[in-house]
């Protein structure tokens, strides 16, 4: 990858191995192609783990003003969220343009058209 990060790319990339371990992936070899052997409750949990281990973070980094262990713990969580994604045939595309719809939505307004 180049300096300049681009998010887009990276979620896309990450998107696409997601898959091909899901497809093909040796549960032997690959975490990813384990947790989808495993099913859907282990991918659950893991991202319960995962959104815990984060909360925590954050409860540290208020304290400390230091979110590296946040950033990183966030990232777990996200990894863990799009093995989600991918187990039921979805992918960041999809959050992504569900993020796109509600971007000139306030929250409130948004909140209210989802009951």
């Amino acid at each position: 990858m180049t300096s300049t990060l681009d998010v887009s790319k990276v979620l896309g990339l990450l998107d696409q191995v997601l898959a091909e371990r899901k497809a093909s992936g040796d549960p032997e070899a690959s975490y990813v192609a384990q947790l989808h052997h495993k099913g859907l409750n282990k991918i659950l949990e893991k991202v319960g783990e995962e959104a815990t281990e984060t909360i925590l973070a954050a409860k540290d980094a208020e304290r400390s003003g230091n979110t590296d262990l946040l950033v990183c713990e966030t990232a777990d969580l996200l990894f863990h969220a799009m093995v989600m994604l991918s187990h039921l045939g979805s992918n960041t595309d999809a959050v992504m343009a569900e993020l796109a719809r509600r971007f000139d939505l306030s929250g409130l307004e948004e909140k209210a058209s989802r009951k």
